[in-house]
């Protein structure tokens, strides 16, 4: 068998952040559970044993820490913007 692709996932990380339609929600802010599951070709680091051959798991969640911290006020436009960056 032979294996080229896997994921890495952030599950249920939490971010304080301010969406919302409402003033007062985007005055308080919120705490808010973000998943997210990222497809990526594993098989050149399976080969090298190098960090830059992989995805770093660490830049995803500065990636998605920075989306979160635009305010906005609907969760599908911070979503899209989510999509938009890791594509």
């Amino acid at each position: 068998m032979r294996i080229t692709s896997s994921y890495i996932s952030l599950k249920e990380v939490r971010f304080h952040a301010f969406h919302g339609v409402l003033p007062q929600e985007r005055q308080v802010g919120g705490d808010f559970l973000v998943t997210v599951r990222v497809g990526y070709p594993l098989e050149r680091a399976m080969e090298t044993d190098h960090v830059g051959d992989t995805l770093d798991y660490s830049a995803l969640y500065a990636l998605v820490e920075k989306r979160m911290a635009e305010s906005s006020k609907l969760l599908e436009h911070v979503a899209g913007r989510i999509v938009k960056a890791i594509t």
